[in-house]
């Protein structure tokens, strides 16, 4: 159901469409709670992620993701039903924070010195607005250090696939050169993983693994631009207790 990474203390974990109870076309582990979905399957499957991965669900703290470059720095459990609209989560208390997708690409960080850790959803405008930098920023102001800084990004739409038509791909490439992409098939794209990546180490992280699974490509995840109505994939980070 979920693949998990521990490094320095810092946890990254990301989720597959299977082992839920959501019925088609949000089938099975949909944990999306604005796609059309019933909100009783949502809150069970997310309670069956975070139980699986050792977590107390009370502690995930959810987004209401509108693709823009907003952070919220988060210093609390999150009441049920309630999520701020932001793109961006950061905290220095012991939660567990949370990005939904289903083709964006979801990063995650952790300074484990500092315990403080973020949770950035950047899909193309979001990333073409900012919001990796402004979630690195985030943490800085609460002490954490860039060079210390552990990451990962997870399932995403890759560049091969991902395909634009070409006054949108110069559009965002203008403002991230890296996230110029050509499809397998000869057509504008764009690499929103690498533009990630970019503007990471412009920020000083350096230290970072990459989701190798594409959304599209993937029977096994989620992806909108495949199935249009579908469920979403949850990335969670949090830190040792």
């Amino acid at each position: 159901m979920t693949s998990h990474d521990a490094r320095q203390g810092a946890h990254f974990a990301f989720t597959d469409r299977w082992g839920g109870v959501s019925t088609l076309p949000y089938g099975e582990l949909n944990l999306g709670g604005a796609v059309g979905d019933d909100p009783v399957a949502v809150r069970e499957n997310r309670a069956i992620a975070a139980r699986g991965l050792g977590l107390d669900p009370a502690d995930v703290v959810w987004m209401h993701q509108v693709h823009g470059a907003d952070v919220a720095v988060v210093t609390e459990r999150q009441p049920v039903g309630e999520a701020p609209t932001v793109d961006a989560v950061v905290t220095d208390r012991p939660l567990v924070l949370a990005v939904l997708t289903a083709d964006c690409t979801p990063v995650l960080l952790a300074d484990p010195v500092a315990r403080v850790i973020g949770a950035a959803h950047a899909g193309r405008p979001g990333l073409a607005a900012g919001v990796v930098p402004a979630v690195v920023r985030a943490m800085t102001e609460l002490g954490a250090v860039p060079a210390r800084i552990v990451a990962a990004t997870g399932p995403a739409v890759c560049g091969r696939c991902y395909e634009v038509p070409a006054e949108l791909r110069a559009e965002v490439a203008e403002r991230v050169p890296a996230a110029w992409a050509e499809t397998s098939w000869g057509t504008p794209a764009l690499d929103v993983a690498a533009g990630v990546r970019a503007q990471l180490a412009a920020a000083g992280v350096t230290e970072l693994e990459c989701s190798p699974v594409c959304t599209l490509e993937s029977t096994d995840h989620f992806s909108y631009r495949r199935e249009q109505r579908t469920g979403r994939l949850a990335s969670y980070v949090w830190l040792d207790s």
